[in-house]
C-alpha cells in the first residue's frame, strides 16, 4: 500500500510538472524533504563599485548545482551563466534575492527557483541555510549578519571581507550566535589541491613555498593564499611586500619559520592563472590546479557543514587569511614589514 501511495504521489507530481512545462531536471523542485537554500546577491556582479551587470559566476553555478536549469531559457539568458555539470543531491534553492530584482527574476526563471524576495533579510526566512555568492562588491559580508543572528547556517563567499576588522566582526557574531558559518576560496577544495595536501608530508620539511595568481591582492590573491593554507596550514606572523603597485611579491613568514612567497599581479602585468610550488627537504612539487567543477566542490563543503556541523575551514583561519592579505597591502604602502598581530588588533 505504501509503495502504491508513493507511486501515485510521484506520478501526480510528474503530471503537474509536465502540465506546467517544467523540464525534467526541475521537477524535483516540488518534492519534500530537501534542504532548502536561499541565495542572496546572486544574480548580478559589480566589481569594486562598477555598475552591476546580469550574471554571476558563483550565483549561477550555485543555482544550477542544486536546481539544474531549463536549457531553452538558458540560451535566452544574457550575461555570465555558469551551468554546473554536477548536481548536489537533496538540496533545492527555494529563494533568491538580488539588488537588481529583474536579474533575480531571470535567474529564478531559468533555474526554477520558486520565490524571488524583496529584501536580503527575507531570503533567510523559512530556509535551512543561506549562501551569499561573490558579487564583486567586497561588501557582501553585510548580508550575512541577519541570517547569522537568526541561527540560519550561512556561507559567505570569498573574500570574507576586505579588511581583517570586518572579517573579525562577522566571525564574532557567528561564534556568539553559535550559527554554523563558512567562508572560503573554491581553490581549497579542487581535487589537485586536496591531493597535494595529502602528499605534502612525503616531501619532508617544507621550508619554502610559492603560490601565485592574477588580479587584485585581496579580492583574488585570496585564491593563491588559500591554496597554501589548504596544503600547509595556518600560523602566519608577518608580511613583507617587496613588489610594486599592481605587482605584489609578498614574503609571508610563519611561526614555524616557513617562508611563503605570495605573488599576485594584475592584468596589466601578468596573465591570470593559479599555481602552487612546494620545496621540501625530500622533494619538490608544482601544481597548476584543474578548475573543473570548482564551484560544486565549494558548495558541497558548505552543505556538509549544514548537515554535519563539522567545519572544514574554521572561521578564525579565514580571518587570518584576510589579515595576511591586508598586511601585504600595508607593507607595500608603508614600505615595511607588517605583523599579522598588528593588523588583527587595529
Amino acid at each position: 500500500m505504501n509503495s502504491r501511495r508513493t507511486f501515485l504521489k510521484t506520478s501526480s507530481t510528474a503530471v503537474i510538472a509536465g502540465a506546467l512545462g517544467l523540464p525534467t531536471i526541475l521537477r524535483a523542485a516540488s518534492d519534500s524533504g530537501k534542504l532548502r537554500l536561499g541565495l542572496i546577491s546572486a544574480a548580478t556582479y559589480g566589481y569594486m563599485g562598477a555598475p552591476r551587470v546580469q550574471g554571476s559566476n558563483h550565483g549561477t553555478a550555485f543555482s544550477t548545482c542544486c536546481n539544474g536549469f531549463d536549457e531553452a531559457k538558458r540560451k535566452q539568458f544574457t550575461g555570465t551563466f555558469v551551468a554546473s555539470k554536477k548536481r548536489i543531491e537533496g538540496v533545492q534553492v527555494v529563494k533568491i534575492w538580488d539588488p537588481v530584482k529583474e536579474a533575480a527574476e531571470r535567474l529564478a526563471d531559468v533555474c526554477g527557483i520558486p520565490t524571488v524576495c524583496n529584501s536580503a533579510d527575507e531570503c533567510s526566512d523559512g530556509v535551512d541555510a543561506v549562501a551569499i555568492p561573490d558579487d564583486g562588491t567586497g561588501e557582501h559580508w553585510k548580508y550575512a549578519l541577519t541570517p547569522l543572528r537568526k541561527g540560519v547556517p550561512t556561507f559567505c563567499d570569498k573574500p570574507l571581507a576586505m579588511t581583517a576588522k570586518e572579517a573579525k566582526a562577522v566571525a564574532e557574531i557567528a561564534r556568539k550566535a553559535g550559527t554554523p558559518f563558512m567562508s572560503a576560496s573554491s581553490l581549497r577544495f579542487v581535487p589537485d589541491v586536496v591531493a597535494l595536501a595529502k602528499e605534502a608530508p612525503s616531501l619532508g620539511n617544507i621550508n619554502l613555498a610559492t603560490t601565485i595568481c592574477g588580479n587584485e591582492l585581496v579580492y583574488y590573491g585570496i585564491h593563491a593564499l588559500e591554496m597554501a593554507y589548504a596544503v600547509l596550514g595556518r600560523g602566519a606572523v608577518s608580511c613583507l611586500n617587496i613588489g610594486q603597485p599592481g605587482r605584489n611579491i609578498v614574503r609571508v613568514r610563519f611561526e614555524n619559520g616557513r617562508d611563503l612567497m605570495l605573488m599576485v599581479a594584475e592584468r596589466e602585468w601578468m596573465r591570470a592563472g593559479y599555481q602552487i610550488n612546494l620545496y621540501g627537504t625530500k622533494g619538490w612539487r608544482t601544481v597548476t590546479p584543474v578548475l573543473t567543477d570548482l564551484y560544486w566542490y565549494l558548495l558541497q563543503q558548505f552543505i556538509e557543514l549544514v548537515r554535519t556541523k563539522k567545519e572544514s575551514v574554521p572561521i578564525e583561519e579565514e580571518v587570518e587569511v584576510i589579515a595576511v592579505l591586508e598586511a601585504g597591502k600595508r607593507s607595500l604602502a608603508e614600505k615595511r614589514e607588517v605583523t599579522i598581530a598588528e593588523v588583527l588588533n587595529s
